[in-house]
Order: C-alpha cells, then structure tokens, then sequence
C-alpha cells in the first residue's frame, strides 16, 4: 500500500478524493489546495495525497525520483513506461479499494491527478469495472492512447471526466491534452474540457472551475 498524506474537511467523510502528484513532487504538493477547493455545503470529504514510488527516471539522467512511471523520451507516443503505469494503476485500485473498506462506496469516490498523476488517473479510469464518482485529470494525457480503446470497459464511460490544461505548457503540450479528450469523447466519456492561459502548473481559475464541477456532482448524487 502506498503511503498517504490525508486531509477530512469534517468528521464522518461520506466522499473521497484520491489526488496523484506529478514528478518528482509528494503527496504534499496538492494538499494546500483543499481549503481553496472545499466550498461551503459540501459533504464531508477526505482527501487522500498518495506519494509515489521512488524510480530511477531516464530523461533525468537516471536520477531516482518519485514517479509514477519511468519517461523514457519526451515523445508523448512512447513516454510512458507501460509496465510503470499498470503497476501504479494497481496501486491505485489498492487506495480505491481501501476507500471502499472504510465505508465509502465507489460510486462516492473521486480519482483527480496532475500531469504523471493525470496520466495514472485517465489509465486507471479506463480500466475501471465499478464507475467512480468521476476522474480528473489536470495538464496531462492519455498514456498508450492507440491502446485505450484494448482498455477500455464497458462501465467505465460513466464516469464524468474534468479535464485542464495550460495553453502555454512546455512539458505535456496543449494539443496532447486537446487530442486526450477528444479521444476519451469518442470512446463515450462525458468530458468537461478547459483551458487557461498557464505554463505546466494549476491556476485559481481552475481550481473555481474544479469547484463548479464537483458541485454539479455532489448536486447529482
């Protein structure tokens, strides 16, 4: 099981929010966003911040960081290391499943990451039998993407996607971002789609626009 960092926003969570760092950063590095997200009236949340494992990262120089796959080559076809990703993907349903155990059921869980941590979340979301509450994937891609359609499961279009990106990102480009959602539109997700003028980092307007779209959700349930 991957170690945690969690933040509950009240006691006797109901929802759960599983958000994945990007490389080289912690489970620390998103927690500051909870109270700029979390809005009044919301259900009791707890954030679950999972930090990665520590790997050896080949565009690095081999420095050994934590990451939840090695890149190889900045080439968006052959970035991710797909033996990486499925071994993160099972960490991941670890961290749902443990969720689960604690009471809260699936259909009540959010999967959100940034970058290397959006990629994980798109490819775990793929992969899901039991639909989550919704998948989140800021300034990132879908790995593998010409597989995506060999991963895909039925049940998994139901869950909505929020995707963001930075129309000035030197490290995952805009139109790789761009093409990732509409290919996840054409394989049946209901996708929310936004752009911000920002490099490869999270913007207030953003978190606002996150904000709206778990409300929508939370109003749904």
């Amino acid at each position: 099981m991957l170690e945690t960092l969690e933040r509950d926003t009240a006691p006797d969570p109901r929802w759960s929010v599983i958000w994945l760092h990007g490389l080289g950063a912690d489970g620390n590095d998103f927690a500051p966003i909870v109270p700029e997200l979390v809005r009044p009236g919301w259900p009791a949340l707890r954030f679950v911040f999972p930090h990665a494992p520590v790997r050896a990262v080949t565009i690095n120089n081999g420095m050994r960081m934590r990451a939840w796959y090695d890149i190889r080559e900045m080439d968006l076809a052959n970035r991710a290391d797909e033996q990486g990703v499925a071994e993160s993907v099972a960490q991941v349903e670890a961290l749902i499943a443990r969720e689960i155990e604690r009471g809260i059921p699936a259909q009540r869980i959010f999967l959100a990451g940034f970058s290397q941590g959006g990629a994980i979340t798109l490819a775990a979301g793929l992969r899901r039998e039991l639909p989550l509450a919704g998948l989140v994937g800021l300034s990132t891609y879908v790995p593998a993407a010409e597989k995506a359609a060999a991963a895909l499961t039925v049940a998994a279009v139901r869950q909505p996607v929020f995707m963001a990106h930075g129309s000035q990102d030197p490290m995952v480009p805009y139109a790789a971002g761009e093409q990732s959602a509409a290919l996840l539109r054409r394989l049946g997700f209901a996708v929310d789609w936004h752009a911000y003028a920002m490099p490869h980092s999270v913007c207030a307007e953003e978190i606002r626009d996150l904000g709206d779209w778990l409300s929508a959700r939370f109003a749904e349930a």
